[in-house]
């Protein structure tokens, strides 16, 4: 188990016009596996403020940040590490286009696109709730401990 504390992060579920917002947080193509938008909580913000902040870093899109809808958790055993993740129902602010010529200020995201549900069903996507939240609207939710993938 691990010594430190877990990590935190929060994500959005972000629908606009039948589609969720993904991104591929993996750099340099080291996966094809797709995820909401979000990122580590950093301390002394609240929750909201730190998926407001990811997201704009992610995607260059405005977000208004809703109710919790899913509270995931997974973990590495072999490297000590374990991350919470709080999934927010979210809203674009103004315009829903991923410019072109975005950047990850981190350069982390390599990918990001609006996926309807079917387009979805069609990618490798973690957590596996995440389509049903998204698109079932399904009530708060809390997917157990998984292994992580890559």
């Amino acid at each position: 188990m691990a010594k430190n504390s877990p990590r935190l992060a929060v994500r959005a579920v972000l629908l606009h016009q039948g589609r969720l917002l993904l991104v591929n947080a993996y750099p340099d193509g080291k996966s094809d596996l797709m995820c909401a938008p979000g990122g580590g909580v950093e301390v002394g913000a609240s929750l909201p403020d730190n998926l407001t902040r990811e997201v704009f870093e992610e995607t260059g899109l405005r977000i208004d940040v809703g109710a919790p809808c899913l509270v995931n958790e997974f973990h590495d055993p072999a490297a000590g590490f374990h991350q919470v993740d709080f999934y927010f129902r979210c809203t674009v602010i103004g315009s829903a286009e991923l410019a072109p010529e975005w950047q990850d200020v981190e350069n982390i995201v390599t990918d990001r696109r609006w996926v309807t549900q079917d387009q979805m069903a069609q990618l490798r996507v973690k957590p596996d709730s995440l389509i049903k939240i998204a698109f079932d609207e399904a009530p708060i939710s809390y997917d157990p401990l998984e292994l992580i993938v890559r």
